[in-house]
């Protein structure tokens, strides 16, 4: 009877240690798993940072580039009142070739007809006019979007209030 007790009881602890290894065995799985998700979070976030890094990458030289885009309209404006269509072809040319270089690069003027929008919009004052009141009348500066950022905010004149007679103020 004492062999029969012994066995009974090597048989129990023989399941209570595979009991444990299970369990043991789950908690290793569980882990491995967690790790697992871990890693494919860690993954997809380089994987954003990176694209973002690289959808960055130009905006420093094109940030620099605006003031020359904006002298060349400059200077096209003023050659136009001069005799010198050469000296105008020229100013043309290059500054279409900026103006597709920096679209090739992802840069968009910021659209400055209808309402005022501060989001892409300076206003640098309010004049009375005609036109509804919050409304862009007058572009002093051209704004621009590199990709989906607002590199440049445009900066603009905004109708200001009428009285109430509906004369300008």
């Amino acid at each position: 009877m004492t062999d029969d007790v012994e066995n009974t009881e090597q048989a129990e602890a023989e399941v209570d240690e595979l009991e444990a290894l299970r369990a043991e065995n789950e908690e290793l799985i569980d882990t491995v798993q967690r790790v697992k998700a871990e890693f494919d979070n860690y993954r997809k976030r380089a994987a954003r940072d990176q694209e973002s890094l690289v959808a960055r990458a130009g905006e420093r030289i094109v940030k620099e580039l605006l003031p020359v885009l904006d002298d060349l309209e400059r200077a096209l404006e003023a050659a136009e009142s001069h005799e010198e269509a050469k000296l105008e072809e020229g100013v043309k040319l290059v500054h279409r070739q900026l103006e597709q270089l920096l679209e090739r690069e992802g840069l968009a003027p910021v659209a400055t007809d209808g309402k005022f929008d501060p989001n892409v919009h300076e206003a640098l004052l309010t004049q009375p006019s005609a036109a509804e009141e919050g409304s862009v009348i007058e572009v002093l500066q051209k704004g621009y979007r590199l990709g989906d950022r607002v590199l440049r905010p445009a900066r603009v004149v905004v109708a200001g209030p009428k009285d109430e007679d509906g004369d300008q103020v």
